[in-house]
């Protein structure tokens, strides 16, 4: 009796699980699910983006997946993509939650939160800060040039080694976004920061391997001593440092006189007392909105600088444009101004070649639909998770002369001038795009011309570098080393 009442139950379980992952009618088609595990067994997180074009094959631009029991719609190619990113930007733009997503974000900050009125006010408001502190404007560009001092200096240090350049460029990229946000920078051999980069690093291709979709998949496992539980250590140590920076921050503030974007939102806070701040602002949102900008405002930018190292070893003919163009703008002055990019479309479109070849962030952050939606026909549920494979365009044959190689051409016109692409989406489209587009692209400009400025870049061995990248939320290359010849 007892073992026909559990097949019973075993049986009604799997018809639960079935219709569970049944796919509704209009939904898009995929691949078959699992019970409990949906797809996940059927892709390589260590880069799913192979698995994704395979199912496009079979399926289409727009297919959907299973991640244990939540359904996921993926979106390739640029007339889908540009569909969910900009034409129905506004129905796209919120964001799925998940457990692992509201375990660190809670559903607050720049980045996860939902769309709505709390994150418009926030992002209005971070926007308007980096203004203050120079976005767009001539002192920002003093910054990172007086931080490219720095990098130069470490660099030439090492001129007569093999040279790891992560760690350097890391630190470099990362003191931008510190300096806004903390009011201040750490030094390249400072051991606590160094750490705490490599937590973020970790964090970010840990958060997209299997171990971290199986916990979104599956409640329980938070419990069991499995991989997973590293990305909740990880967390807890970044929370502490920048817990520290807050309470320090605090602590030393002189209200009206605000330092940095956490000043700036403490007075926001201080207008709490007459009625004035925002009901969305709050300890626990100035908390996570650090958290975005530090994570995100080193991450992908110094990805870019690093494969742009690697493929300029690999090109020096390119390297060597890139270098006579950048010697006949600069002329006697020490550094490039920003505004020089103008009359320099080579070194611009060699910058474009590498986003696009190496595609830094190849999914981009997944959206979520606000209302039922239509999309390439099908009908996409309120709340489904949207992923973006922004990769997709970037190698599409259609859309590029030489889609499956390194070649600043893909971005030059027959006249040599700089050509815009409508299919290259390095920092995503629509209201969702990267907020800090404009200072990234600053900061790559800026560093990539001063490197060049003072050393020539050599591959010291025969055999060419692994590019395979690792992949993550942003894609980085392998380490690597360089032989570095100054040049002044």
């Amino acid at each position: 009796m007892e073992l026909s009442t559990a097949l019973i139950l075993g049986l009604i379980l799997l018809v639960i699980l079935w219709r569970k992952l049944s796919r509704p009618k209009g939904f898009p088609p995929g691949p078959p699910a699992l019970p409990l595990l949906g797809n996940l067994l059927q892709m390589d997180f260590t880069n799913p983006l192979k698995n994704m074009k395979e199912f496009s094959k079979s399926y289409g631009p727009v297919f959907s997946i299973y991640l244990g029991l939540t359904p996921a719609v993926v979106v390739r190619g640029i007339k889908d993509l540009k569909d969910v990113l900009v034409t129905k930007g506004s129905d796209f733009a919120d964001r799925p939650q998940n457990r692992l997503t509201l375990a660190v974000s809670g559903a607050r900050g720049l980045v996860l939160a939902p769309y709505g009125q709390a994150w418009k006010e926030h992002r209005r408001f971070t926007l308007s800060t980096l203004r203050n502190f120079g976005l767009g404007k001539k002192s920002m560009e003093e910054r990172i040039c007086e931080e490219s001092t720095h990098l130069i200096q470490e660099l030439k240090h090492n001129k007569d080694n093999l040279y790891d350049p992560h760690f350097v460029v890391d630190n470099a990229v990362s003191n931008i976004i510190c300096s806004i946000v903390f009011g201040r920078r750490y030094e390249y051999d400072d051991p606590t920061f160094r750490d705490i980069l490599n937590l973020v690093h970790e964090h970010m291709k840990l958060a997209t391997g299997f171990w971290a979709q199986l916990y979104n998949a599956v409640g329980f496992v938070k419990h069991l001593p499995l991989p997973h539980q590293k990305i909740f250590r990880n967390v807890k140590i970044v929370f502490a440092f920048l817990g520290k920076v807050l309470e320090e921050h605090k602590k030393t503030r002189v209200p009206g006189q605000a330092r940095d974007y956490i000043d700036f939102y403490l007075e926001e806070l201080d207008k709490d007392q007459d009625g004035r701040n925002k009901p969305s602002f709050d300890a626990e949102n100035l908390f996570t909105c650090m958290v975005d900008l530090f994570v995100a405002g080193t991450e992908t930018t110094s990805a870019s600088l690093e494969w742009s190292l690697l493929y300029l070893m690999l090109h020096p003919d390119i390297q060597d444009k890139c270098r006579e163009e950048i010697n006949k703008i600069r002329g006697d002055r020490e550094h490039l101004d920003y505004e020089d990019r103008v009359r320099m479309p080579y070194t611009q479109a060699v910058l474009q070649e590498v986003q696009r070849f190496a595609s830094i962030v190849p999914l981009g952050v997944a959206h979520s639909p606000i209302k039922d939606v239509q999309l390439n026909g099908y009908t996409i549920p309120k709340g489904t998770m949207i992923i973006t494979d922004l990769s997709s365009v970037h190698y599409d044959e259609s859309q590029w002369k030489y889609p499956h190689e390194f070649n600043p051409e893909n971005f030059l016109t027959k006249e040599g001038e700089l050509e815009k692409v409508d299919s290259f989406l390095p920092f995503s489209a629509g209201p969702r795009v990267c907020l800090g587009e404009n200072l990234a692209r600053m900061e790559i400009f800026l560093f990539f011309t001063a490197m060049l400025t003072h050393f020539e870049f050599q591959w010291p061995d025969k055999s060419p570098p692994d590019l395979t990248p690792v992949f993550g939320v942003s894609q980085a290359p392998k380490r690597f080393k360089m032989r570095l010849v100054p040049l002044t």
